[in-house]
């Protein structure tokens, strides 16, 4: 008897670090593949350098990450609601095209144009919340047509690739000297611990878990989707901004790619597609996964006509092996 009591004290003594372990399974494995990759990058960039990365490719990764991390976030508050959204890419579109074509080298036009951006970026979500929330129209079909619409916005913006950002507002959002960018990933993440911790963020994740459990303790569902879907909009008109920052100009096709590689993103991320499971801060290391295996495909010498087909297969394997990891971890929790 001494030895079973002994033995069920310690369970319930472990039991709280492995139900922890359990919870963060996404985001551990997220930073773990994250982990790889870099090594794996490093060792072939010394390979064919003879040197470790420096300060230029630090900053390269950093910046051509930044419009995708800020998107895998606006993805995942929406996928948190078990909903989907996949009007990114044109909400993208449409906000880097006007960036474009507005911002000009005053910094009160910079400040007023930015707001502005964002502003358009969060009525385009506030559409799809209220079509979802409202409507009760399933989320795949509503963002499927909203995103036809924003592209077809953005192509009457800017008809061809061109306009310019000021040198002054590229050098703010994506320093291309250093990483200062990684300032806004650090405030993203603050904010979203902050969300995270309030009634809304409690609202998002409950309705992930079981709408009609939350519904019964009172959460405003349809006003919960409504402002996640606006919140996700607002960062997606963000990461439309540092594209264009980015790129010093506008692409009114740009965006396309961010619709799915924000979903690979989130997944990476170990951000759950049932909703109520998942994390900004893996969402923000799966998307620089996804920059990672671009940078070790371009050093491994791919024929570039192979690379989405070696991208892909890469990312099924490691999203598989990590849905197989965590039901294991999870079963013997």
């Amino acid at each position: 008897m001494p030895r079973d009591s002994g033995e069920g004290a310690g369970a319930r003594w472990r039991s709280p670090a492995s139900h922890a372990f359990g919870q963060h399974i996404g985001l551990i494995l997220a930073a773990a593949i994250l982990l790889v990759a870099i090594i794996i990058f490093s060792v072939m960039f010394v390979i064919q350098q003879h040197r470790l990365p420096g300060n230029f490719e630090i900053t390269s990764t950093v910046n051509n990450t930044m419009p995708l991390a800020l998107a895998a976030i606006g993805q995942t508050i929406v996928v948190l609601t078990r909903g989907i959204d996949l009007s990114v890419g044109g909400v993208i579109d449409l906000t880097n095209a006007l960036a474009a074509i507005l911002l000009r080298p005053n910094l009160g036009n910079q400040l007023a144009v930015s707001v502005i951006i964002i502003l358009i970026g969060a009525a385009g979500g506030l559409i799809n919340g209220l079509l979802v929330g409202l409507g009760r129209l399933q989320p795949i079909v509503v963002t499927l047509a909203t995103l036809s619409i924003y592209q077809g916005l953005a192509i009457r913006v800017l008809p061809q690739p061109g306009g310019a950002v000021p040198p002054g507002y590229t050098g703010f959002l994506v320093n291309p000297n250093a990483p200062t960018a990684l300032v806004f990933l650090l405030i993203a993440i603050v904010l979203w611990l902050g969300l995270r911790r309030t009634r809304l963020g409690v609202d998002i994740f409950a309705i992930g878990a079981d709408e009609q459990a939350a519904i019964a303790l009172g959460v405003r569902t349809v006003r919960t989707k409504i402002i996640a879907y606006t919140l996700a909009g607002a960062l997606y008109a963000i990461a439309g901004l540092f594209l264009a920052a980015t790129a010093t100009a506008g692409d009114a096709t740009t965006g396309d790619s961010y619709t799915l590689t924000s979903i690979v993103a989130i997944v990476l991320g170990g951000v759950s597609f049932f909703g109520g499971r998942g994390s900004a801060i893996g969402a923000i290391a799966g998307a620089f996964i996804i920059t990672m295996i671009v940078n070790i495909l371009f050093f491994a010498k791919i024929n570039p006509l192979y690379q989405a087909f070696y991208e892909g297969l890469f990312l099924v394997i490691a999203v598989v092996l990590g849905a197989l990891i965590g039901r294991l971890v999870r079963a013997r929790r």
